[in-house]
């Protein structure tokens, strides 16, 4: 038994088309517990016997071909949490979609999130966006003053860099959501309530990304953004032994435009 467990989050871009590749980072990384993102799939389709397999317990939330969200976990996944209270519908659908998850995992609240994109500071996503964010936030403050001693880690896709070192030329998203002030100021109110940003200090920028779009050779060119976080509860951040992007899985056929984004944490 090692005296750390690794755990990461990572938009995969549809569990089904990626499989294999997440099959192969597991074995290959030793990850105990891992958040997935985007895996486009109803509850039904998601490949959770290729994962059994290895030895993972998984839970999944997933409504179609959009969003989905999952937790992989070899060391337990109790207590298991679809949504959180009050998350917004998305307008005219009377539901909620499928973008966070949370199970405890050896005594860590560990969270799957998929923030809704916005699409651009016009488009009805934009405030959804925000308004989830804000439900988010209230209930990330209310288990922290709940508990100041639980650990807890709100993992995932943001779709927001909270800093102009978090995209490869700020000059470029002038006027476009990811880099927005409320976007941003929806961000920071995380760390305000007392939730900690522990990647950062361990890997730290500028020209440190998690996602490169598939589009204009931004990849080798290192045009890319950081939108991938891990922001944990102070008891948990006091854990945290090392993190790092793993930049080289963006590379080669088939690969997912975001990289695993992964911490290790004592136990």
């Amino acid at each position: 038994m090692t005296d750390s467990l690794r755990f990461a989050t990572w938009n995969v871009n549809s569990a089904r088309a990626r499989v294999d590749r997440i099959c192969a980072w597991l074995e290959k990384t030793g990850t105990d517990v891992l958040a997935i993102q985007e895996t486009k799939c109803r509850d039904d389709q998601f490949p959770a016997e290729r994962f059994t397999e290895l030895g993972y317990e998984v839970s999944h939330h997933g409504a179609n071909q959009w969003n989905g969200v999952a937790i992989l976990s070899r060391i337990g996944l109790d207590d298991v949490q679809i949504g959180f209270p009050g998350q917004p519908e998305w307008q005219g659908t009377e539901s909620v979609e499928p973008r966070a998850i949370a199970a405890t995992c050896a005594g860590i609240t560990w969270w799957s999130l998929y923030v809704p994109n916005g699409r651009t500071l016009e488009d009805p996503h934009y405030p959804y966006k925000l308004e989830w964010l804000a439900a988010l936030a209230r209930n990330a403050e209310q288990w922290l003053a709940d508990d100041p001693t639980a650990s807890i880690a709100l993992t995932g896709d943001w779709n927001i860099a909270p800093l102009d070192e978090d995209v490869w030329d700020i000059a470029v998203f002038e006027g476009a959501t990811h880099v927005s002030a409320p976007e941003r100021d929806a961000f920071a109110r995380f760390t305000e309530i007392g939730y900690q940003d522990v990647v950062r200090p361990l890997a730290p920028g500028p020209g440190v990304y998690t996602y490169w779009d598939y589009t204009q050779l931004r990849f080798p060119k290192r045009q890319g953004m950081r939108i991938d976080h891990v922001l944990t509860t102070p008891a948990l951040a006091e854990r945290i032994t090392d993190a790092h992007i793993d930049r080289d899985e963006r590379k080669g056929k088939g690969a997912s435009d975001h990289a695993p984004v992964v911490v290790d944490i004592a136990r």
